[in-house]
């Protein structure tokens, strides 16, 4: 199952972005055609979050479709599957999307306070 070490690198790309900030949200989009599992993704992410600044956050994965553009016909259709033929026959074809795995967003914290080095690191 390779979305627990796709969802390990999402959990390690937030709290690198959260900078020590509780994370309480999370929105990614995955592409039908990424060859993600979004139910794997969710199972998973409780178990990797555990023990990280993202524990107990909100995961909310929004599926993006898959869209082609004919070069032939100018249709824009959607696809499902990695079989690109318009219906026309075509297979000149160009993906537009359904390819993504994108963290969309993250909810964070407030900083409650600056780090304690912030002190040397101002000059005069």
């Amino acid at each position: 199952m390779h979305e627990m070490a796709i969802t390990r690198s999402v959990i390690d790309a937030v709290c690198e972005h959260a900078a020590g900030r509780r994370v309480h949200g999370i929105t990614l989009e995955v592409g039908v055609l990424c060859a993600v599992v979004p139910e794997a993704m969710s199972f998973c992410f409780e178990l990797v979050a555990e023990g990280t600044v993202a524990e107990g956050a909100n995961l909310e994965i929004r599926t993006v479709p898959g869209v082609a553009y004919c070069r032939a016909c100018g249709a824009e259709f959607t696809v499902s599957d990695p079989i690109l033929l318009c219906r026309c026959g075509s297979a000149d074809v160009e993906l537009r999307s359904g390819r993504e795995l994108l963290i969309r967003s993250m909810e964070v914290s407030e900083a409650c306070a600056q780090p304690a080095d912030a002190v040397t690191r101002r000059r005069p």
